[in-house]
Parts: structure tokens; C-alpha cells; sequence
């Protein structure tokens, strides 16, 4: 039977990085937990291997319900019926099986019924479910948003609301509006305070809400009248058991089509402040953001992976002039980008939750006790990392998730522009993962800061006094000189002192720095076990010179001529 964790060897892989024995003993605090529930793990083996029987049971729900109900759910999608969602029929049937199976929240503390995983582990079931079916992890991994509330809300909202979501009940973030997309500082949704009834009342309406007739909304709203900017905006938990939130339509969309993308009008709403007024977009939805932007990464790896199969399945099965497509130079070169992208991109997804996990559970720890020196620097070294290569794996996964999802229909030929094969949907899902959760573009901006303070360069300077096996150094050699080349790049852009030349250039830096930096793990992991990753390290480094040498050569022909012709 299929299982779409023990299936690809690769996140096994993953799953095993020797940083996992930090992050274990930081998110079990010394397994102090072992006598008091039994499921909590003994010691650093049991709660690995807690890990494997969790994403083995996802793998199995994923490869023998979610995949198939794929095309059903793409097919019928969701309905608005009286102002509420009605799911694909199929959506109710993937629900169930992940509910039945325990597969909620997986990163929240035992006492709130949580499994207390890491987001190492939880990214990696948001992958595996994103290769079945995108649309549906839409739906399931936003009980991620647990984690917001979790981090700014009182013990009484813990109490009230965490075991809900570890139960199955769904979440959604209520950010966009009409008027307010990528700026969310413009958002005007109406929060007052109801003294009679303390409690406070939302008014207006939200747009493009993923999931947006959830029982648990985090939702970002204006709470100080007569202020226009992110200043004014606070965060608000709405529990739809309280009524006052009607789905007004759900979007019509190119993909995702089993996950509802709702238009929401608020009337006289109850809702409870999440946190403190005034931090609600300065603070709070930074954070679920970043949280958010890591699930699309996953998401978009998840989609390459699923681009891959369907392709390289394809190539195998199908005949012309003879032989099958596979053995055909022009077919197993895409095949091979497609698989060098897709190891390359999972390498920088997963270097970056484990990032996350390492400073968020100190994070966690600050909030019982006070940290040490060693931990505080710890956590300030690993919460910017996290910081720093958030965007690089939500940018780049979810461009190559678009990329291999085209090559994907290529190698199929006319049966890819077909409706009844899989990979038309993988494409029209994964156009998506480029643009919410923050465009390519505004992981860019996110970005520019950590090249020009040189961070990224740090760590690459960092990532080359790695040893590597002699028959990997003339791949290390080729590495360092794109970082050359890199630095150069920094030295001349910083030097031209004008801000339009930097943010014209942002883009090409930024692609420069991920392509070394995804080559250096890529070349790490190839180290480790070449038999998984040594063809992708050989195709990736080829692809990724390529891409610094084009960046580079893009650079250092800008003048005022160029920034002219460029200007509309």
C-alpha cells in the first residue's frame, strides 16, 4: 500500500539531521513529561520514533484517501449555502480520517490534548498532505494559527481554545481586505468596545480568507478611531459559535479548489482581544505570517513532489518512435531539474524550520523561566537565521513549485492540457503559493536586509568550512566562486548609494544568495548520503551557476542608462 511518508526516502532524511537532538531536548525540557502522560516520549529515541508513527499514519491518509479524493474535491469544490460553507463532499471525508487519526495539533503543549512536536515535524505533514492534495492542506494546516494564540493569548484563551483545534476544529486568519492586500497597514475592519457586555465588536468586511468560514478566526481589525496606519490595528480572536460572520461568497479560482477562499461581512461581530491593542500587525500577524509563509514552503514542496511523480510516472509509462519518453535526453533533463529543485528547495525548507523550532521552543521556555546567557544568545542567533530564511523558502519553493509544475504538463505533452490528469491541477494549485502569504516580491523586501548586513554571506562563509568527501570538493569549489561573485555583487550595488538601483537589484541578490546557500545543503546532504542526493547536487550546482552568473551579469550592467530603459 502506498505511503507518501515511507515512500520518499528524502524526508526520512530530514527527519534524522543531527540538529533534531537540540530541538528534542528543548520541546521535551529534559522528557519531563514522561511520567505524567503516556504518550509522551522516554527519552531522545522514543520521541523520534513518536515522530516516524505520526507522519507514517499522515503518509497512509494522504496516499489512500487525500490524493484519491483529489480530483473529486478539485471538481465539485466548495458551496456557499445561507451565508455558511459547505465543503467538496470528498473535503468531509479527508476531515474525517485525519480527525479519527489524531492529526491535530500536533505542536501544542500535552495539557491542551497537543502532541507537543516540533515544526520540523509538523512542516513535514504539511508537506506530505500538500502532495496529495494542496487545497486540502489549506484547510488542515491552519490550525497553525494555534500557535499565534498560543504565544500572545492568556491562559484562559489556552484553555478555552487550544483544545478545541486539537480536537478538529478549524482556523482561519482574517487579514485582507478589499482595499487592504499586501498593505495590511491600510485595513479598516471596525473593532469598538462593547463596555454593557465586555467584549469587543467587529464590523466591516474581510476578503480572500482562506477557509474562511472556520469555528476559530484570528482576526486583524482597527481598534483605534481616527488612526489610519498599523499603529491603530490589533488582533482579535472571533469564535463563529458566536455568530455575527456571513460568508458573503467564495471566490471563484484558477486552483486550490477544495479549499474555501471567502469574502466575510462582519455585523456587530463579538470577538475577544488576542494579545495587546496596538501590536495587532506590528507584532502579532509578523508572526503568524512567518508561521504561514513556512506552511507555504512546505506546500510548494509538497507540489513539486507532486509534480514529479506524475511526471517521471508519466515518462516511464508513455511510447513514441518506439521507447518510452524517459530514455529521451530533452524529456529526462526536465525530469532531472524538476528532482534537483525539488531536493534543493526541501533541504532549505527544512534548514529553516529547524531554525524555528530551536528559537521558538526558547521562546517557550523564557515564558516558565528565565533564560540563561548561553540560551538568550542561542535564541537571538536562531530567531534572525529563522528570520533571514523564512523568505528564501517561501520565495523560491513556491517559484519552483510554478516551474515544476510546468515542466510537469511539458513532459506529458497534450494529455497535460487534459482535465482528466492530475498535473493541469498540481500547476493551477501551485500559482497560488507565489503570491499569498506575501508575493515573491514582498519575500524580496523581507529579504534585502540580511544581504546587504551581509548575514546571508556570514552563513554561506560559514557553510564552506563544512568538509566535504573528496569526490564533492571541485562542487564546493564551483560554490565559492558564485559567493565571490555574490559579494562582489553586494560591494557594487552598496556602493552606488541610490535605493532605486538597490530595490531594482534586490531581486537578482536575493536569488544569488538561495542558490548558494540551497547548494551548500544540497552539497551537505549529497555528502551524507549520496545515493539519495549526489545526481540532484550535480544537476543543481549546473543550474544554479547559471542563475548567479546571470544575476551577476543583470548587476553590473546597470547605470543610469539601464535604470531608465527600465522605468515606465
Amino acid at each position: 500500500m502506498a505511503n507518501f511518508y515511507s515512500d520518499i526516502p528524502e524526508l526520512k532524511f530530514e527527519l534524522e539531521n543531527p540538529m533534531m537532538e537540540r530541538i528534542v531536548e528543548l520541546k521535551e525540557r529534559g522528557f519531563r513529561e514522561k511520567d505524567e502522560y503516556a504518550e509522551a516520549p522516554q527519552d531522545f529515541a522514543d520521541a523520534m520514533d513518536s515522530y516516524e508513527k505520526v507522519l507514517d499514519i499522515v503518509g497512509d491518509i494522504t496516499a489512500n484517501t487525500i490524493a484519491p479524493n483529489a480530483e473529486a474535491v478539485d471538481a465539485e469544490g466548495p458551496h456557499c449555502e445561507n451565508g455558511r460553507v459547505r465543503y467538496a463532499s470528498k473535503t468531509y471525508e479527508n476531515m474525517d480520517a485525519m480527525i479519527k487519526a489524531g492529526m491535530n495539533g500536533l505542536t501544542m503543549p500535552r495539557k491542551y490534548d497537543g502532541m507537543n512536536m516540533p515544526i520540523t515535524v509538523y512542516t513535514c505533514a504539511n508537506e506530505i498532505v500538500s502532495t496529495g492534495d494542496a487545497g486540502f492542506e489549506n484547510i488542515w494546516s491552519l490550525q497553525d494559527c494555534i500557535e499565534t494564540l498560543y504565544e500572545f493569548g492568556t491562559e484562559d484563551q489556552h484553555k478555552r481554545f487550544i483544545p478545541r483545534v486539537c480536537a478538529g476544529e478549524t482556523m482561519s486568519m482574517d487579514l485582507t481586505e478589499p482595499d487592504a492586500g499586501s498593505d495590511l497597514q491600510s485595513v479598516m475592519l471596525k473593532a469598538t468596545y462593547d463596555e454593557e457586555n465586555n467584549c469587543w465588536r467587529l464590523n466591516g468586511s474581510k476578503r480572500f480568507i482562506t477557509n474562511g468560514d472556520s469555528d476559530i478566526h484570528l482576526v486583524l481589525a482597527r481598534s483605534e478611531a481616527g488612526t489610519r496606519d498599523g499603529r491603530g490595528l490589533s488582533m482579535f480572536i472571533y469564535d463563529k459559535r458566536d455568530g455575527g460572520v456571513n460568508v458573503r461568497r467564495i471566490e471563484n479560482k484558477l486552483g486550490i479548489h477544495g479549499s474555501p477562499t471567502c469574502e466575510l461581512v462582519y455585523k456587530n461581530a463579538k470577538a475577544e482581544l488576542c494579545g495587546s491593542t496596538k501590536l495587532g500587525l506590528i507584532k502579532y500577524v509578523m508572526a503568524l505570517m512567518n508561521g504561514a509563509r513556512l506552511g507555504i514552503a512546505a506546500q510548494s514542496v509538497g507540489l513539486s513532489q507532486a509534480a514529479y511523480n506524475e511526471a517521471i510516472a508519466y515518462a516511464n509509462d508513455r511510447k513514441q518512435f518506439g521507447k518510452t519518453i524517459i530514455t529521451f535526453p530533452a524529456v529526462y533533463e526536465m525530469l532531472s531539474n524538476i528532482k534537483a529543485k525539488l531536493d534543493a528547495g526541501r533541504a532549505l525548507l527544512y534548514q529553516t524550520a529547524r531554525y524555528v523550532d530551536i528559537y521558538k521552543a526558547l521562546d517557550d521556555i523564557a515564558r516558565e523561566r528565565k533564560l540563561t546567557p548561553e540560551e538568550r544568545a542561542e535564541q537571538k542567533k536562531y530567531a534572525k537565521l529563522a528570520d533571514a530564511f523564512t523568505p528564501l523558502a517561501k520565495g523560491m519553493n513556491s517559484e519552483y513549485a510554478n516551474q515544476n509544475g510546468y515542466d510537469c504538463i511539458q513532459i506529458h505533452g497534450g494529455s497535460g492540457f487534459m482535465l482528466e490528469y492530475a498535473c493541469q491541477r498540481i500547476y493551477r494549485d501551485a500559482r497560488i503559493t507565489s503570491i499569498y502569504e506575501g508575493t515573491t516580491q514582498l519575500q524580496v523586501v523581507a529579504a534585502i536586509r540580511y544581504v546587504t548586513t551581509g548575514l546571508y554571506s556570514s552563513v554561506i562563509s560559514e557553510f564552506e568550512q563544512v568538509e566535504v568527501k573528496p569526490e564533492n570538493q571541485a562542487y564546493m569549489d564551483c560554490i565559492k566562486e558564485m559567493a565571490v561573485k555574490f559579494n562582489a555583487d553586494i560591494e557594487l550595488v552598496k556602493s552606488a548609494e541610490n535605493q532605486e538601483v538597490l530595490d531594482l537589484c534586490a531581486r537578482h541578490l536575493y536569488e544569488e544568495a538561495a542558490n548558494i546557500i540551497m547548494s551548500h545543503l544540497l552539497l551537505q546532504n549529497a555528502n551524507k548520503a549520496p545515493e539519495l542526493f549526489a545526481k540532484s547536487l550535480n544537476v543543481y550546482i549546473n543550474l544554479a551557476e547559471c542563475e548567479v552568473m546571470k544575476n551577476h551579469n543583470f548587476i553590473n550592467r546597470i547605470d543610469a542608462a539601464q535604470l531608465d530603459s527600465y522605468r515606465k
